[in-house]
């Protein structure tokens, strides 16, 4: 009762959102100029895929840890992740292979302190009427980040100009981090800090059925999200599209991305449709990195990439709002799990897909069929999310 005369307070939401758009324009920077990276600090262009790909390879083992101090230190953790990719971004600046990997390990040790507190500043900075449109934004804004890296590596597309983006990254981060400091001066009031062993959140997180399922469902979607997003310029080169046209393709794909994350969740959520829109973003996936293997080319790449952006990224938000609510106090430690699965997921189809680089057909193919084999999986969480919806 006494949450219900609490005001949302936007502004801390508008913050999150600001840094978790650095993590992925930290992360994704390369992801549109893989060749041209790859010329630039001469190595291979699987080494400057490995730039994006430490990401998952390092939330996976951190994610776990990151939600348990989000649980019980959540403004310190959440604080530290911000500082830590600015830290990051700064590292880059030494403008050689060695200074970018090291500054990118730095910032994916930060990225799971942020993406995890999706759902704790939501449930502690905002009304519980205001919660799933503020899970909407702050993930929509983790995938504006992606528009701005890949608009970046399309304005800065050439060797000589890869330096630019690098400083325009590392003053966009720092000027995150320090809005974040400033508007998490004081605690969320909807939502106290639990002090609870780390144990037990934990316990309750890993011990939920739903949150098992959608652990194991994210891998695929996940993964196929990564390794597009890594390497759908080196894949689409070969069918002669150039890469600031790849850039472009991927900057389409996550603004439609934004724009259906900022919709379709309140909806979907409205309508109880969860299981029903991941079954149908999983299908048409598989059915455009089909289309991708067999027709490759500029009008292909724009129809099918865009529409898997419009379809897929939803439902990480859709995902993540059922966490919270199923999960409350434990909400950090449960979505460190689910980020932790999806990392898995990207990092081993990435693997499998950057061994493919050379050969589209085939890795477009592997991006095909991770996604039809989590259809069944989607299938399967109607009847759990059902009984969700279903008021006590």
């Amino acid at each position: 009762m006494v949450e219900l005369k609490l005001r949302s307070r936007w502004g801390a939401i508008a913050a999150f959102a600001v840094v978790g758009a650095a993590t992925q324009l930290v992360w994704l920077n390369f992801a549109g100029v893989t060749t041209v990276a790859a010329s630039r600090y001469g190595v291979s262009e699987n080494a400057i895929g490995w730039l994006a790909q430490v990401f998952p390879l390092l939330y996976v083992v951190l994610a776990i840890p990151a939600g348990l101090i989000l649980d019980k230190w959540f403004r310190s953790g959440l604080i530290a992740g911000a500082v830590l990719t600015a830290i990051g971004a700064l590292l880059r600046l030494g403008d050689t292979y060695g200074w970018l990997l090291a500054g990118q390990i730095i910032a994916s040790i930060a990225q799971p302190l942020v993406l995890n507190a999706v759902t704790g500043i939501t449930g502690r900075y905002l009304a519980e009427k205001d919660r799933p449109t503020g899970i909407a934004a702050g993930t929509a804004s983790i995938f504006a980040g992606m528009v701005i890296a890949f608009s970046l590596s399309a304005i800065f597309a050439e060797s000589n100009e890869l330096p630019t983006m690098l400083w325009l990254t590392a003053i966009f981060s720092i000027i995150a981090a320090a809005w974040l400091i400033i508007a998490l001066r004081k605690p969320g009031e909807h939502k106290p800090e639990h002090h609870r062993p780390d144990r037990g959140a934990l316990k309750i997180a890993w011990g939920d059925p739903l949150i098992r399922r959608l652990c194991v469902l994210a891998i695929f979607p996940f993964g196929v999200f990564v390794a597009m997003t890594t390497f759908t310029q080196a894949l689409l080169e070969p069918a002669g599209v150039t890469a600031g046209t790849a850039s472009t393709i991927l900057l389409i794909n996550v603004v439609a991305g934004v724009v259906g994350s900022a919709v379709v969740p309140v909806l979907v959520v409205r309508h109880h449709a969860e299981a029903a829109l991941l079954v149908a973003s999983l299908s048409f996936t598989a059915l455009a990195c089909a289309a991708l293997a067999f027709w490759p080319g500029v009008a292909m790449g724009f129809i099918a990439i865009t529409l898997i952006g419009f379809l897929l990224l939803p439902a990480l938000p859709i995902v993540l709002e059922l966490v919270e609510r199923r999960t409350g106090e434990a909400e950090g430690t449960a979505a460190g799990l689910i980020w932790m699965a999806g990392n898995l997921g990207g990092l081993i189809v990435a693997i499998i897909v950057g061994l493919l680089v050379d050969h589209p057909l085939a890795a477009f193919l592997v991006m095909a069929a991770v996604a039809l084999l989590a259809v069944p999986g989607a299938q399967a969480l109607r009847r759990p999310i059902a009984t969700l919806n279903t008021p006590n």
